[in-house]
């Protein structure tokens, strides 16, 4: 018989308070953007930074996608959570200044867009205050809300994020509720689960040394209103992750939109932010039905 232990669940959590919607709303749809810009490709291979070609996938974000997404939001009145790189929020501080401006809510995203590494504590210290720092310097900003790049996380970067008075994640992919993680110390951070259905990178992005194929305008939309149909009868959060140098090209952007107005066809949805899911949260936990 052996005698190495079982292998931990890969979360522990507390119990989720009964809590409704706001308003009487069935479900909530949160919009979520990752601002990565350069920083996701330098974060890859830094080696990047001199194929130009590469980094001008992500350059497009602050030519282009970023003012036509934030047109798109805007007539919609559709406030979002963008999650942005403290080397992005550096490199391009006007296109960041107009999402703040524009009223959104402004996540923290690390700095080099570096997928956290179990072990390797001491580059995650200095991914999370370097994305601080940047973000307050630059855009006056301490943000409330982190999505670890590429969807990665650990137990100690969790109570990390949580002393650095980061109240809620939005990176895990084990539920369709906002829950609480539970630490070795006590409550970490609140948990705004994505959906990995949502994520435009899957359909959007193909790079001229990958094979993978771009999915067309049905099949998104095929999926995507698939997947929010039952995530609204089960009563979730349509949690999304899209990011403004996929989502913001021509056809990727009408999608998006014709997602939007799809959306648009229900009253029971409440269109929120990470800010005010984690507020309204914590109220429920404060007052337990």
């Amino acid at each position: 018989m052996s005698t190495d232990s079982a292998p931990r669940p890969a979360n522990l959590a507390l119990p989720a308070p009964d809590f409704p919607w706001p308003d009487g709303k069935k479900c909530a749809l949160f919009p979520g953007f990752d601002v990565d810009a350069e920083s996701v490709w330098l974060g890859m291979d830094r080696r990047n930074a001199d194929r130009l070609v590469t980094m001008s996938y992500g350059g497009y974000e602050a030519r282009v996608g970023i003012p036509k997404l934030l047109e798109l939001l805007a007539r919609y009145e559709v406030k979002a959570t963008f999650f942005i790189t403290g080397w992005t929020v550096e490199a391009h501080p006007t296109a960041c200044e107009a999402i703040l401006k524009a009223g959104h809510e402004i996540g923290h995203h690390g700095y080099w867009h570096l997928r956290p590494e179990p072990g390797d504590l001491a580059t995650m210290v200095e991914e999370v205050d370097r994305g601080f720092d940047a973000l307050k310097r630059v855009l006056g900003v301490v943000p409330i809300g982190y999505r670890a790049p590429s969807g990665e996380s650990f137990t100690e970067l969790l109570a990390l994020l949580r002393d650095r008075g980061i109240r809620y994640s939005s990176s895990w992919r084990d539920d369709i509720r906002p829950y609480r993680h539970v630490l070795p110390d006590g409550p970490g951070p609140l948990e705004i689960p994505v959906n990995y259905s949502f994520d435009d990178w899957n359909y959007g992005i193909t790079h001229r040394m990958s094979s993978r194929a771009l999915f067309g305008r049905e099949e998104v939309l095929s999926i995507w209103r698939d997947e929010f149909d039952q995530t609204r009868e089960w009563g979730g959060v349509a949690t999304m992750i899209m990011h403004p140098q996929v989502s913001g090209r021509p056809m990727r952007y009408r999608i998006l939109e014709e997602f939007l107005q799809y959306i648009r066809r229900y009253d029971d949805v409440w269109w929120t932010t990470g800010r005010e899911i984690t507020a309204h949260f914590e109220a429920c936990e404060r007052s337990p039905r």
